[in-house]
């Protein structure tokens, strides 16, 4: 991915990054589970308001893990 889209927020609840988001995959997080643990991001439960998609970005994350060959669990932060 070019820089600009790798300094993307992802996250707008803890401002992470798509870069942070990859950085933790090569680290070796393969679910969202794991993503979260490593860097905070699907944590919070603002998404609606903060993200100006009006989604959760669990399944932007999702797409992120599924391009690496990773398993995705399918549940946004949101509803915790």
């Amino acid at each position: 991915m070019e820089t600009n889209t790798m300094s993307k927020i992802i996250c707008y609840c803890k401002n992470i990054t798509i870069l942070e988001i990859e950085q933790a995959i090569l680290k070796g997080a393969k679910t969202l589970d794991d993503i979260q643990a490593i860097t905070s991001a699907c944590t919070g439960n603002k998404c609606k308001e903060l993200n100006p998609s009006g989604r959760c970005c669990s399944e932007d994350i999702k797409v992120i893990l599924n391009d690496t060959g990773s398993k995705a669990i399918s549940h946004c932060c949101c509803s915790k």
